[in-house]
């Protein structure tokens, strides 16, 4: 076929193909598809200088084979990046090898009026607006495409763990918005793109400032001042920590942290950057209200999630709250107060041990973190919990005979598992658990009127208050102030049942 294009590599000797015909128009580049559609060759419009060059090649070379290399390799290149594979040049132009997108990031069915994006990709923007998910919008997305609330903390983990990994690796994204994800709250996936422009410390700095509305504070206060000049803040690690609370605080809650009711300037442009910028202020902030959203000046397709009055994002439980707090009070203007990309992770797992499924069939967030009531209820449709609720605290030995409070807790539904990193706390949920720490060892269910733990798989279960083991496929009851050993091995950990709702 004549109208097929082969390229060669510029690192080695691999050659690649692709469709000739009318691109697909990035920012920076056009893109083409290989006759397969498993990678596209996307080629810069513009030369790339000598640096740009050397930066592609350090990506697609060094730091590829140091993801390949590392534990969890696959599981980065398969799900978190679409990492740049190799670098080619075509007519003394330098183009990129990209895998394809895994087909659940193209649209199924769009929007619920229309077939108009049907096959689109779902980039992060989409889920990250109140307005698409308001069904009286005219363009809302169709609920099938949504997931429920509970699907947009996976989807934040996955993020936290691709931000985590680049920075373990020395880089850092310099440009983190929802433009440059692709998510699936169906799969509850969540997948980083665009990575050839990532900033390695001393050798490339950082080519744009960043997206409008994830530019950190410190960097649009100064971009008025010349790149060489040692007060000039680039896009940076931190920087990238404050992009990526923001897209937390908007997957969750479908509206911006920064962007209330405070007018700094009556120009539009100055305002904008004012508020961004150097007079940045958490909407949400406890003592200082001046930013609060005017809900007769926000759209009303975006009311409900504008009001923070019925939402606010204490919703999110403590965990994360004390993230957001640390985020956009304490580290707005002190970038080096900022969460790390690892606190944030286990902020969000731990968040998810304290999710209840709402009652109500109807409620179209169908989860919602436990309160910490006697008398939980969702906050987004207002149903109330029903029938009592057991609620495992964690404890960790010590010292010998000392037990602590991990500040951890499980909430139990009918038919919740127990899975290894809740009995032992020497197992970390994170990217390195192997197929067999994902196995539930437990399951807890609602059986003749009793709350029930079914031990499945733990050697050493014991019920601490009646001091009796509980072998596997045996049953134990939870009854309020009783006490489970989970596992003898170091590191095993005791949980002390409280009975919410009596």
């Amino acid at each position: 076929m004549s109208n097929i294009v082969t390229v060669k590599s510029i690192i080695g000797n691999a050659t690649y193909q692709y469709v000739q015909g009318e691109p697909k128009k990035g920012g920076v580049k056009d893109v083409y598809f290989s006759p397969d559609r498993k990678y596209v060759v996307a080629i810069f419009r513009d030369k790339q200088d000598f640096n740009q060059k050397e930066r592609l090649i350090k990506i697609t070379d060094k730091y590829l084979k140091q993801i390949q290399e590392k534990e969890a390799g696959d599981y980065y290149l398969n799900e978190i990046f679409r990492w740049p594979t190799d670098v080619i040049e075509q007519n003394g132009k330098i183009g990129i090898i990209v895998p394809l997108y895994n087909s659940k990031f193209f649209f199924a069915k769009g929007y619920s009026s229309s077939d108009l994006i049907k096959g689109e990709e779902k980039n992060g923007k989409w889920f990250a607006a109140g307005k698409f998910r308001n069904k009286q919008f005219p363009l809302s997305l169709d609920a099938s495409e949504l997931g429920n609330w509970l699907s947009y903390f996976q989807i934040c983990v996955n993020l936290a763990r691709g931000v985590k990994k680049m920075h373990q690796m020395g880089l850092s994204h310099s440009d983190l918005s929802y433009n440059n994800v692709l998510v699936d709250p169906v799969t509850k996936s969540a997948c980083m793109i665009d990575l050839d422009g990532l900033v390695v410390p001393g050798v490339f700095a950082a080519e744009v400032i960043g997206t409008a509305d994830f530019i950190a504070p410190e960097v649009l206060a100064t971009k008025h001042l010349s790149k060489t000049d040692p007060n000039r803040k680039l896009p940076n690690r931190l920087t990238d920590l404050h992009s990526f609370a923001c897209l937390v605080y908007m997957y969750l809650l479908h509206r911006h942290p920064l962007k209330g009711g405070k007018v700094h300037d009556l120009d539009t442009e100055k305002d904008d950057l004012l508020s961004m910028g150097e007079k940045a202020l958490f909407i949400e902030h406890p003592t200082d209200k001046s930013n609060r959203p005017k809900l007769n000046q926000v759209s009303k397709w975006d009311q409900y999630w504008a009001d923070i009055d019925k939402l606010p994002y204490t919703i999110t439980g403590p965990y994360l709250k004390e993230m957001f707090d640390n985020a956009f009070i304490k580290g707005l203007h002190q970038p080096s107060e900022r969460p790390t990309a690892d606190l944030w992770e286990q902020a969000l797992l731990k968040t998810t041990d304290l999710m209840q499924p709402c009652s109500n069939t109807a409620c179209e967030q169908k989860w919602y973190v436990f309160d910490n009531t006697n008398t939980p209820r969702c906050p987004f449709c207002g149903t109330k919990h029903q029938g009592t609720l057991p609620v495992l605290d964690l404890y960790y030995q010590f010292k010998p005979t000392v037990w602590k409070p991990e500040n951890h807790r499980l909430m139990v539904y009918h038919n919740q598992y127990l899975f290894q990193w809740h009995v032992n706390r020497n197992i970390a949920r994170n990217e390195k658990l192997t197929d067999e720490q994902k196995v539930p060892v437990g399951y807890f269910t609602f059986h003749n009127n009793k709350w029930v733990l079914v031990n499945q798989k733990l050697t050493s279960l014991v019920d601490k208050t009646d001091n009796v083991d509980i072998p596997i496929g045996a049953m134990v009851e939870l009854t309020h102030g009783k006490q489970l050993l989970l596992s003898k091995e170091e590191g095993g950990r005791v949980v002390l049942v409280t009975l919410a709702n009596q």
